[in-house]
Order: structure tokens, then sequence, then C-alpha cells
């Protein structure tokens, strides 16, 4: 079913060719691109990309992208922004180990199954499948409870969202909790305290 959608989706569109990205960069050589911005061009294809074989910084939001698969060659990409595209099947990520920073707001990915394959970015550390302030989501993000899942699912995050859920902030607070319980249970424990004393003596 996703593969006939990505197939429907790119059937129009624009492609991402040498020149394309030439014209774009200024640069001669497609394995010299390092950063490349290519947001809301109308793309539905990425073609020639898996050529970038260097590139580290890829921004591709705002297109009308559905199948991912000259990504797969990309190991040197650390920051990937798919947002506001049309994305069911991150499966080809996997072949991304250097990624660090993943954006994916506002495109299909229906189930957290569909996320598995990330378990094998070791470097992953920022996922987004929704960003309130540009009204984008995913339909996973209906789930209840999906950033827990998904925190649960890949340990290694540090944000989802756009929000800290792993390190030292996170520690602190899991910290403060175990603190708040045990002065909560020491309270309920505790000898109810005697009235206070005046500080002189009576008759002074």
């Amino acid at each position: 079913e996703e593969q006939q959608e990505e197939e429907e989706d790119e059937g129009s569109g624009l492609r991402v060719t040498p020149a394309l990205l030439k014209s774009t960069t200024g640069e001669f050589s497609l394995e010299s691109i390092l950063l490349l911005r290519l947001r809301g061009r109308g793309i539905a294809h990425l073609g020639c990309l898996a050529d970038c074989s260097n590139l580290e910084w890829l921004d591709l939001s705002g297109n009308a992208i559905a199948g991912l698969a000259p990504l797969a060659a990309l190991r040197a990409l650390t920051v990937l922004n798919l947002a506001g595209n049309r994305v069911a099947s991150v499966e080809p990520l996997r072949g991304c180990r250097s990624l660090r920073q993943l954006n994916l707001a506002g495109n299909r990915v229906r189930s957290l199954r569909h996320l598995r394959c990330l378990r094998e970015l070791r470097h992953l550390e920022s996922l987004r499948l929704r960003d309130p302030l540009g009204n984008l989501g995913n339909p996973v993000c209906a789930a209840p409870a999906y950033r827990a899942a998904l925190a649960a699912m890949l340990p290694g995050l540090k944000a989802i969202d756009g929000q800290r859920v792993a390190g030292r902030g996170s520690e602190l607070f899991r910290l403060c909790g175990e603190l708040d319980a045990a002065l909560d249970g020491q309270a309920v424990a505790a000898v109810p305290p005697e009235p206070p004393q005046p500080w002189v003596q009576d008759g002074f």
C-alpha cells in the first residue's frame, strides 16, 4: 500500500538533477556539496541526490516527496529536514548512519512500527514528528502516549518534538521526582510534630 502511494505521489513534480544542484549551490561537483537547501521547490523525485556523497546538512521541507530511496547512500548526513512532505515510510534512512537530527513533521507516518528502522541510527538524538507552530503532524501522533512509546523504542533520543527527553535535564527531573516521593513517604510515616515552643521563658 505504501509503495503504491509513493508511486502515485511521484507521478508528477520536479526531479532533483545535477543541473539543479549545481545551480542551487554554485558547486561544480556533486561530491563537493556539504549543505543543501531545497525548501518549497515542488520536488517529488530525489533523482541524483545519492551522488552528493559528502552531504552533511539537507533541507527538503515543503515539497511533495514520498520516496526516500536515494537518501540511503548519504552516509555523512547529520541533519535532515523532511517536514511538510508525503513520506509514509522512512526505511531508506537506515543507511544514513551519521544522522543526528531528523524532522518528519507534517508527513504520513501512521504507526510507530514504520519508525523501527531508526533503531539502527546510533547517533540519532532529535526526532520531530509534530510541530504545533506550523500545524504539522503525522497520523501516528494521534496515538495515546506516542512520545513515551517512541522514547522507549529509541532510547538514544534526547529530544522528541523539540522537547528534551534524555540527558542531564531529564535525569535531574527524575531525581527530583524520586526525592519528592521519598519526602512524601517520610511525611506520611513521621510522628506529628510537637507544638512550637515560645522563644522566651514564661514570665520573661
